[in-house]
């Protein structure tokens, strides 16, 4: 019986959004941009299973990039999805992707100083016994915990701040003000938050004593708002099924559908959990894996080398679960959004996704431009003998 790994390379967009100019991001090509800058990028696994391929289809250009030293020499299939939610944002990207778009609009914030309604942060504040927030701005989660820190650590106000995401977040020291007071906090504002309409409060934990010091650790926690409707991890786990959700994706689906959730960060400790969950999951499981630092460490930061780094790493270790996938078992590397890092700004772009499928008994091929990430989605639903609500399968085209 068949297992089914999905793997998302947060924020590996390809280009190619019909709407991108709706969004400010006319041209981002979060993919193209990185190859075009390092021509001699080693991802021969990656370029094997069609990556190149599918991202010329969407460009129309003709970049090459070498397959050399692959190891993967399972059958593969391999397209480009489109966007229909109306947004750019990871819950968004995920939600579409496990068949639930988003057709409505989040709620934001505004930018600049002050972000927030001085009603909300009063009520927060009163809850939770606060004699106030720092920040309340749009920031760089690095970049304010570095400005306000300091001041962080001597007042005791907890530095709550906002970017073009749908979120409200609040960083405070693990030492100083405590994981579980910050968690607390975070509880206290989601539910506060509930008139406005926001995606997730995101708890973002800090360590250090001065400027040049701080460091966030691996203890982030998002609250998110629950789909507003069954997703495939939900119908994945009503049919009796194994949901292992490793890093932030049980967050990003607010619990809903996960039997089992594996905390990890970093791309090695989240390559390390798949590979030990992949050895021992269950027939007819779904595991499903967010690697968050193609986006959060170099896309919104505009790290371009260190992004073309992480790629390399992620395709030296993607051999790696050849050896721990069964004789039915299917693979899928996919995104959530883009984050071009050579674009203006910090904020995501606008792009379509790759999809890149392998397995022992597939049959190569192309599959075509897909109208909805939901495809994906309804495609790892017929593997597994079920089927969801939006999306078309693509097993067979």
């Amino acid at each position: 019986m068949p297992r089914v790994f999905i793997l998302v390379m947060d924020s590996f967009g390809i280009g190619g959004a019909i709407d991108a100019a709706d969004f400010g991001d006319a041209g981002a090509d979060t993919f193209g941009h990185i190859a075009d800058n390092y021509p001699d990028l080693k991802i021969p696994n990656l370029v094997k299973l069609g990556l190149v391929k599918v991202s010329n289809k969407v460009s129309g250009l003709n970049r090459k990039l070498s397959e050399e030293g692959a190891k993967i020499d399972f059958p593969a299939r391999y397209g480009n999805c489109k966007e229909i939610s109306l947004a750019k944002d990871t819950s968004s990207g995920h939600w579409e992707l496990a068949g639930v778009a988003v057709r409505s609009p989040w709620g934001y914030f505004k930018p600049e100083y002050p972000s927030f309604p001085k009603e909300l942060i009063d009520k927060i504040c009163q809850r939770a016994g606060l004699k106030g927030i720092l920040g309340n701005k749009a920031a760089s989660g690095t970049m304010i915990i570095e400005e306000l820190g300091e001041e962080h650590i001597k007042t005791g106000m907890p530095i709550c701040y906002t970017s073009v995401d749908s979120c409200f977040q609040i960083a405070a020291s693990e030492k100083h003000f405590g994981l579980e007071r910050l968690y607390e906090v975070c509880q206290i504002a989601f539910e506060e938050l509930k008139p406005y309409n926001i995606a997730r409060v995101i708890a973002r934990p800090f360590e250090g004593e001065k400027k040049g010091e701080f460091v966030r650790t691996k203890n982030r926690h998002d609250y998110s708002v629950k789909p507003p409707k069954e997703t495939l991890l939900d119908v994945v786990k009503n049919g009796g099924n194994e949901v292992i959700a490793i890093g932030k994706i049980s967050d990003i689906y607010a619990g809903c559908g996960v039997s089992k959730k594996v905390l990890a960060s970093g791309h090695e400790e989240l390559w390390d959990k798949t590979l030990s969950e992949g050895r021992v999951a269950p027939d007819n499981s779904l595991i499903f894996t967010n690697f968050v630092d193609f986006d959060m460490l170099y896309g919104h930061r505009r790290n371009l080398e260190g992004y073309a780094k992480a790629l390399e790493y992620f395709d030296e270790r993607l051999p790696e679960i050849v050896n721990v996938m069964r004789e039915d078992d299917v693979a899928f590397i996919v995104a959530d959004h883009g984050n071009d890092p050579t674009a203006k700004g910090s904020d995501h772009t606008r792009e379509q996704i790759p999809v890149l499928m392998f397995g022992k008994k597939l049959e190569s091929g192309y599959v075509g431009t897909r109208d909805t990430f939901a495809d994906v989605g309804q495609t790892v639903a017929e593997i597994l003998g079920l089927k969801i609500d939006e999306g078309k399968s693509f097993l067979r085209d």
